[in-house]
């Protein structure tokens, strides 16, 4: 079908079909939609979907990578993720991992909000997982501009759609609402059917996994009458992000070591010891949220248990933090100097200078600034190829060669790697 090259079907639908295609020009896969032959209500709402994702540029919404006619029919092309959270739920998931997923689907629908569009059909099939765990929004055919006198067909999936968009009348709190049944089937593994009385299917199991006060915002956000929910997905945020911070300080706190311990007393001498040395170097501000060992933003894993961004949840000191690691980002840069995240949304055109800039980038193309142990460079996305060093000790690690503590770590706090001190 033109440079697209079908390689197998992903989905099949009343007004659509999904295919696994590969791009011959751009040699890369991607997710093409094409409608169904013979399908009456023309093309626009497909051009209308196009028009949507495109005005929607975020790191968790399905990005539109082209759309054309071939053949006579309108083709879009879209970025090709692993599976649909729909898929993912049928198997076994942390409560972390289902908390993660579920702030993703949120920042995804706030920021639709924020521009003025109701999606109408939220549901698991419509969130597509891509690697490292990353969530994307797509399907906006149903999608609606918030007017002041807004109609629709009561367009949406039955399982999910709002009472009031069932007959006729979406609103923001419609998606609120559908997003509410989302989150609460990938938390309890049921999902509520009408006419949602509380406690719903699956409480038992959603009360064991979440605080009370997460349980609350889906409370709120399942509210048959609307002026009873949030009022939007940017409120909805807002209280669940309030309720998840929460929960993290109360599960720290129960884990918090006495200091009397003897063996934890000790490790706290040695923290200090480490900060004397090494604070100022790697900018080791944060207390692992596992071990409370001081950390940095930067760290891959916690140099002292050897859990993965052991930082995440901290406040940062940078202006902004990427929506998929939660470390602080400046608004200038492109991409995720930490985890490769994708492309942010623009919100400056403006570059800004910053001391800690010590190096510069290795692409000819780019020369961008870098800061130290940046994996990637913020500017072009290329990987830091470079061994970053680390001022004060003249150790590196075996695996990565970067820089390493070597008398204080137990891990390579870059790669991981166990620290042998013989």
């Amino acid at each position: 079908m033109g440079k697209y090259r079908i390689l197998g079907r992903l989905a099949h639908g009343p007004l659509a079909d999904v295919y696994r295609a590969q791009d011959t020009i751009q040699k890369l896969k991607v997710a093409l939609k094409v409608p169904k032959s013979g399908h009456h209500m023309g093309h626009e709402e497909f051009l209308h979907e196009v028009q949507v994702a495109t005005k929607l540029r975020h790191p968790n919404i399905l990005a539109v990578l082209n759309a054309s006619y071939i053949d006579k029919r309108f083709v879009i092309a879209m970025e090709l993720g692993e599976e649909s959270l729909a898929d993912r739920i049928e198997r076994r998931m942390s409560s972390e991992r289902a908390l993660d997923l579920a702030g993703q689907a949120l920042a995804a629908m706030a920021h639709a909000h924020e521009n003025k569009i109701i999606h109408c059909d939220i549901k698991p099939e419509n969130f597509i997982l891509f690697p490292e765990n990353q969530l994307k929004l797509g399907d906006f055919g149903f999608a609606k501009f918030n007017l002041r006198t807004l109609k629709a067909s009561g367009s949406g999936t039955v399982d999910y759609i709002a009472p009031e968009q069932a007959m006729g009348r979406p609103k923001f709190q419609s998606d609120v609402f559908s997003l509410g049944l989302v989150i609460y089937q990938l938390l309890s593994g049921k999902l509520p059917e009408w006419p949602f009385d509380w406690p719903l299917a699956g409480m038992d199991r959603l009360s064991k996994r979440v605080n009370p006060e997460l349980i609350e915002v889906l409370r709120n956000a399942i509210q048959l009458d609307p002026k009873k929910r949030y009022r939007d997905a940017v409120q909805m945020q807002a209280a669940f992000n309030k309720a998840r911070s929460h929960a993290r300080k109360l599960k720290r706190a129960k884990k918090r070591p006495a200091i009397s311990h003897r063996g934890t007393l000790w490790r706290r001498i040695q923290w200090k010891e480490f900060q004397t040395h090494f604070k100022k170097e790697l900018d080791t501000r944060h207390a692992c949220r596992k071990c409370e060992g001081p950390v940095a933003e930067s760290m891959h894993c916690c140099p002292w248990c050897g859990i993965g961004n052991p930082a995440k949840g901290s406040e940062t000191p940078m202006p902004a933090t990427c929506p998929r690691c939660d470390r602080g980002v400046k608004s200038d840069w492109n991409y995720c100097a930490w985890c490769y995240g994708s492309g942010f949304e623009e919100e400056t055109s403006r570059s800004y200078p910053d001391k800690r800039y010590t190096a510069r980038c290795a692409s000819k193309r780019c020369r961008g600034p870098l800061m130290p142990f940046m994996r990637y460079c913020p500017w072009c996305r290329t990987k830091v190829r470079r061994s970053w060093k680390l001022k004060g000790s003249a150790h590196s690690c075996t695996s990565c060669h970067w820089g390493i503590a070597k008398e204080y770590w137990n891990f390579c706090a870059w790669c991981r790697e166990p620290v042998n001190r013989d």
